[in-house]
């Protein structure tokens, strides 16, 4: 079983035709773990890809996340699933993978966090912090949300929106520990290059 305490850059990433030299870079640069959020794909492709990168991730000792869906989690043998607030329940996708795998919420509001916090997650994400074209329409929560969150839970609270080279230290001076990072590196030209500034901006985390 992988720990996530211990784990603070976390990348999620749709299906890209150049995974195979895309997912090593940034695993090499620092990355500790992965999601493959995909909402257009079909289950086939996704199965396909998730395989892929599950393997790439296992290779680096690093675990593999599906989004929304525990079938597809259990399909790719992923390490667990992360689900939204109108994906399936947590206790749906803990009965269906089990006491062992790694299961993540997302919440954007203090009452959806406080109803988080029984549930048998592995971790709960908090934010978008700023507005991002990956959460189109919704409202940012600004960093005191987050930093809230972080007060409340024993387990890691990862946070999303926002998070780049420029914006991370000043997170990390904020209290805050665990991190979502998307367009940073998917737009990245420099991948590799990009998710170890990211890492070396977690200095003090170490």
């Amino acid at each position: 079983m992988f720990s996530i305490a211990t784990r603070h850059l976390y990348l999620c990433v749709g299906i890209r035709s150049d995974v195979r030299e895309f997912l090593p870079a940034v695993l090499r640069g620092g990355v500790d773990i992965v999601q493959l959020r995909e909402k257009q794909a079909p289950d086939e492709e996704q199965i396909r890809v998730g395989t892929l990168m599950r393997e790439i991730c296992h290779e680096f000792g690093v675990p593999f996340i599906m989004n929304d869906s525990a079938e597809l989690a259990l399909a790719t043998r992923a390490d667990g699933v992360h689900v939204g607030q109108d994906d399936e329940s947590v206790t749906h996708c803990r009965a269906l993978l089990g006491d062992e795998a790694i299961i993540g919420i997302s919440t954007h509001a203090d009452e959806e966090f406080d109803a988080a916090l029984p549930l048998p997650v592995t971790y709960r994400s908090a934010g978008p912090i700023v507005a991002t074209p990956t959460k189109a329409g919704r409202t940012p929560t600004g960093v005191e949300y987050p930093v809230r969150c972080v007060h409340k839970s024993s387990d890691p609270v990862f946070v999303t929106g926002g998070v780049d080279v420029a914006t991370l230290p000043g997170l990390v001076a904020a209290g805050l520990r665990h991190f979502v990072v998307v367009r940073a590196l998917t737009e990245s030209t420099t991948p590799e290059a990009t998710a170890r500034a990211l890492h070396e901006a977690m200095a003090p985390l170490a």
